[in-house]
């Protein structure tokens, strides 16, 4: 049972669920709140600059009230370790994403070199399409991380898209990444810039080979993306589609960390 503050009216029958602090915890509940996103943040979850889901969502993940949660990002925003965008209808950790220098940023290859390109990429948790399924020696129909990028011009026309389904293994293995299935809406952020350094800091060595096709008669190509660890276990399968036709087949090996 939630303890009752005078800043917290009518907030007793709430809990943070799973989520929730040792029965000890005395702080008030928002309070507590605070200090799981916190945790999230920390743990990369939620990478630095990445929006922050908003207050509905955060709400049913923690189990609590909006005005909870939003005294709860008061709290992190007056400590600095939250700021406000200029629309104000999203939280972001300050500074810049912290990525290791081996490794390469996921999806890759899907950012466009043209610096006005607007990026979206969400997760869903849905059966991946029968192609990766079968990549990924899943059931038909069995459900999984999937993740869809897209990055267009201003004026909305497309410059690449990639679809990535990750296996049973990587959600096992990986706690950065089994941690979106809880925010696998479709619409919250999610551009999971870290997810190669995230598996190589789990001890995975990752194998990666691109196959590239072109896409019927237009001038696109689409490449096929599956990665591999050192015990040939599948992690991940990507269809990027891009607009360009100057591309390669390319293979590589990326040990694991440490």
């Amino acid at each position: 049972m939630a303890r009752t503050t005078p800043h917290e009216p009518d907030q007793s029958h709430e809990s943070a669920q799973s989520h929730e602090p040792a029965p000890h915890d005395d702080r008030p509940l928002y309070g507590r709140i605070a200090a799981l996103l916190l945790d999230e943040l920390r743990a990369g979850t939620i990478p630095p600059g990445e929006r922050l889901p908003g207050e509905r969502h955060l709400a049913t993940h923690y189990g609590v009230s909006r005005e909870t949660v939003r005294q709860a990002l008061e709290v992190l925003r007056r400590g600095g370790l939250v700021a406000t965008d200029r629309r104000g209808s999203h939280a972001t950790l300050p500074g810049r994403p912290v990525k290791a220098p081996a490794t390469p940023v996921f999806p890759l290859g899907a950012r466009s070199a043209d610096p006005c390109a607007v990026d979206r990429a969400t997760v869903t948790w849905e059966a991946p399409p029968p192609e990766h399924a079968r990549a990924l020696g899943m059931a038909p129909h069995r459900p999984t991380l999937v993740h869809r990028y897209r990055s267009s011009t201003p004026d909305g026309r497309s410059l690449r898209t990639a679809v990535t389904s990750f296996s049973a293994v990587a959600l096992a293995e990986v706690a950065e990444l089994a941690r979106y299935r809880d925010r696998a809406d479709g619409a919250t952020p999610a551009q999971l810039l870290r997810a190669y350094d995230w598996m190589r800091k789990a001890g995975l060595a990752l194998h990666h080979r691109d196959a590239i096709s072109q896409v019927g008669d237009a001038s696109s190509v689409r490449v096929t993306r599956r990665v591999h660890d050192q015990y040939a276990r599948p992690l991940e399968i990507t269809d990027l589609v891009v607009n360009e036709q100057d591309m390669l087949v390319y293979e590589f090996t990326l040990p694991a960390a440490g």
